[in-house]
């Protein structure tokens, strides 16, 4: 028998609006979703704690993101790459 097992974890794509903390980049993610009611665009922004162990994003970049295991009480993501 072969077990396949699935990537679930998330990828998200943001710009980095705070690199102050040591190996942490606050990431703002822009998600837009179609009102119900109105049918016009909305746009929703959260913000993400991603771990970036060689501090390589500096504020304005834009990055993608991935869920990984919670590493403190806000962290549960890290720095896949630098896209800009």
């Amino acid at each position: 028998m072969t077990t396949e097992v699935k990537n679930t974890k998330r990828k998200l794509t943001g710009v980095v609006v705070s690199d102050k903390s040591t190996k942490t980049v606050v990431v703002k993610v822009e998600l837009k979703k179609m009102h119900g009611k109105y049918q016009k665009f909305v746009t929703n922004s959260n913000k993400f704690h991603a771990h970036d162990e060689k501090g390589e994003a500096k504020i304005g970049d834009t990055v993608t993101i991935i869920e990984s295991r919670p590493r403190s009480a806000l962290k549960r993501w890290e720095l896949l790459s630098v896209v800009k």
